[in-house]
């Protein structure tokens, strides 16, 4: 149950390297991951079609993977042109090949019909590569359901319970915010004005006095959550769009199924001051990576109790209305997405 006409990110860039196979589970799929020897990544189904064995235990030949089990040899297209002991190879020997683009440190994959493979609707993330702005992020692995993450990032009022020594300040659960959906789009906005930085914003930026802080979220489907944060000096008119007396960052999260309760997460950290000062990026970095550790461990907890009874009811309330939001506008275009492939029943 996972949308495939999407683009998703199968891995960082540094990840896939020259000469290697790696393997990555993807909307359930196995699939191998590697360059050709011009360097742009390729993606096959990490499936021999003879018996089935991992081609990502082979052997990488140039732009060719070799089949540890008996030889059978794709090139990147997924055609089989080679069988030791035989000179046909059957019109049938091969194994799905998957579009992949690397763009903004991220190799993005498409899973579905590749005909609707379109490099332009890849989410915009250019705050990982932009010259203005300096990032960096990792991968963390998620023992639960993707969509839980999602809620997660959108409903940021757990920073006050969860967070405390990082994120949160008690103001935030108290503070109300505002919601709006675009098509299938979803924005949240929060403010949270005159009341004292977090730890995290004091280490950061040097903010010691009361800020106006900001959280503005953005979901994407398929399972994209992008946030602009940050805080300023009160009163200075951050809040109008002045936010020279403070800092500004920028989260971005790709989130991409591995099965139905397991979770690949990348995400990253961006931000436009300092930028010529690796400690601030690698602060930033640690400090997110700490509270997202925290998070994977509620979500874990979260996702067994939902095996347990996953027909138990959930009551939501006013801070949920962005998350409530995304999942009904995943499940909408999962319904969408089947009508669209169920091939009719002929008629007898």
């Amino acid at each position: 149950m996972f949308l495939r006409n999407y683009w998703y990110v199968a891995a960082w860039d540094r990840e896939v390297v020259r000469k290697k196979l790696m393997r990555r589970t993807l909307l359930g799929e196995p699939v191998v991951l590697f360059r050709r020897e011009d360097g742009t990544p390729a993606a096959l189904e990490d499936r021999c079609c003879h018996r089935h064995a991992p081609l990502s235990a082979g052997k990488l030949l140039g732009d060719n993977i070799e089949c540890p089990y008996h030889g059978f040899t794709y090139d990147p297209t997924g055609q089989c042109i080679r069988i030791p002991g035989q000179s046909a190879i059957p019109p049938a020997a091969r194994v799905r090949s998957y579009p992949v683009v690397a763009r903004n440190r991220w190799i993005w994959i498409w899973m579905g019909d590749p005909a609707l493979a379109d490099p332009s609707k890849i989410e915009d993330f250019h705050w990982l590569d932009d010259p203005a702005w300096a990032a960096d992020g990792e991968l963390l692995h998620l023992e639960g359901n993707y969509v839980l993450l999602v809620e997660n990032l959108l409903d940021l009022s757990h920073l006050t319970f969860i967070h405390p020594t990082t994120l949160g300040t008690d103001a935030i659960a108290e503070t109300p915010m505002k919601h709006e959906r675009n098509g299938s789009r979803v924005k949240v906005t929060r403010w949270i004005m005159d009341r004292p930085p977090p730890p995290f914003f004091q280490r950061a930026g040097g903010l010691v006095d009361n800020i106006d802080r900001w959280q503005i979220i953005e979901f994407a489907p398929p399972a994209f959550v992008k946030l602009d944060v940050g805080g300023a000096i009160a009163g200075t008119g951050a809040i109008d769009g002045n936010r020279s007396k403070g800092i500004t960052m920028r989260n971005m999260n790709a989130i991409t199924p591995e099965t139905e309760t397991t979770t690949h997460y990348f995400w990253a950290q961006a931000h436009n001051f300092r930028t010529n000062d690796p400690t601030i990026t690698r602060l930033l970095v640690d400090q997110v990576h700490t509270a997202f550790n925290e998070d994977l461990a509620i979500i874990k907890l979260q996702q067994q109790n939902i095996l347990t009874r996953p027909d138990a009811p959930r009551i939501d309330m006013n801070h949920d209305a962005g998350g409530v939001q995304a999942r009904r506008i995943i499940d909408q275009l999962l319904a969408e997405e089947q009508a669209a492939t169920r091939r009719p029943v002929a008629a007898e």
